[in-house]
């Protein structure tokens, strides 16, 4: 439903993009993730039709975002970076607007409205000037223009930017509830929204793809994926920590202090599931265990390792 091959863009001597392809298919949530500057929002733009690239293409529904724009963008919903609107209209101004521009009228309009307002519990602020609203309600405004036609293609960035944790979780359930029949792209800098909603998970840096796949195939790259921790009695620690290295699925073996008591964290080697193995050792030596507990991995462990720090990128830069 989203076809983008060869995207590059360059601003003077900046490549922003760097000849990037990416397939969205039906049914998927993907999570378009990289550092500031990575090329997140850039690539967005071209593929929602409102920036040229200098090379490669965008295809929505099969419709050539540059040689046939308008029919491509009537397939796609887009929520932009900060959520544009005009601040002296109401929402529900706006929102007939929209509607007008999308060729939707009389009753089909009012439908597609109403729709839009309660997926976004906007009825709160439906007449009260967008200047005068809160982040959190200008940012719902965004995701209710966007999807506001039901387009097959949504392309959002940043869709929970500035709201709170219900309407973040209300917003997540909305995107997972229409990814059964659309094809969806969310940028966000929230790692944890990656996990709640995403079905795939794509990082870039430098405007190059470096890393593709599910939620559990990145965690799965986390040296902490399948670590287990735990916390137990001080005089346990060092013990302990000297036993689990006999394991042979253990790797290696970190601790210290937590809360007056110890932490103690065996890392997997080779991916290798220990938290039965870490329990049962535990058990037999006797050790006075507070609590124990197994990781899926870190999202932001993965992140770091795989993009370059803003410090390292200004630093190139200047060279």
């Amino acid at each position: 439903m989203l076809e983008i091959a060869g995207l590059t863009k360059r601003f003077g001597p900046i490549t922003a993009v760097a000849g990037l392809d990416l397939t969205v298919r039906k049914g998927e949530v993907l999570g378009f993730l990289g550092p500031n500057g990575a090329g997140k929002s850039t690539t967005m733009k071209m593929a929602a039709g409102f920036l040229a690239p200098d090379a490669g293409s965008a295809r929505i529904c099969g419709h050539d975002v540059e040689a046939d724009t308008l029919a491509a963008q009537r397939n796609l919903g887009y929520l932009p970076e900060g959520a544009p609107a005009y601040p002296d209209m109401t929402p529900r101004q706006f929102l007939r607007f929209v509607a007008e521009v999308r060729g939707l009228s009389g009753d089909s309009a009012t439908a597609a409205i109403s729709s839009a307002v309660g997926n976004t519990e906007l009825d709160p602020v439906l007449d009260q000037p967008i200047d005068t609203l809160s982040k959190g309600f200008k940012r719902r405004v965004g995701v209710a223009q966007a999807i506001l036609h039901n387009p097959p293609v949504l392309i959002m960035d940043e869709p929970t930017d500035g709201l709170d944790p219900n309407q973040k979780h209300a917003v997540r359930e909305l995107i997972r509830a229409m990814s059964r029949d659309k094809a969806i792209v969310i940028s966000t800098h929230l790692l944890e929204e990656v996990e709640a909603v995403c079905t795939r998970a794509v990082i870039i840096d430098r405007g190059r793809i470096v890393a593709d796949g599910t939620p559990a195939e990145l965690l799965a790259r986390s040296r902490h994926h399948n670590a287990v921790t735990l916390q137990l009695a001080a005089a346990d620690a060092e013990r302990a920590a000297a036993a689990l290295t006999t394991l042979p699925s253990v790797a290696s073996v970190e601790h210290g202090p937590k809360n007056g008591t110890a932490s103690v964290t065996a890392f997997s080697k080779d991916r290798a599931v220990l938290i039965d193995d870490v329990i049962g050792l535990a058990s037999r030596e006797g050790w006075d265990v507070k609590e124990v507990y197994a990781e899926p991995g870190r999202l932001d462990e993965v992140f770091r390792s795989l993009t370059t720090h803003d410090a390292t990128r200004a630093r190139e830069s200047r060279a």
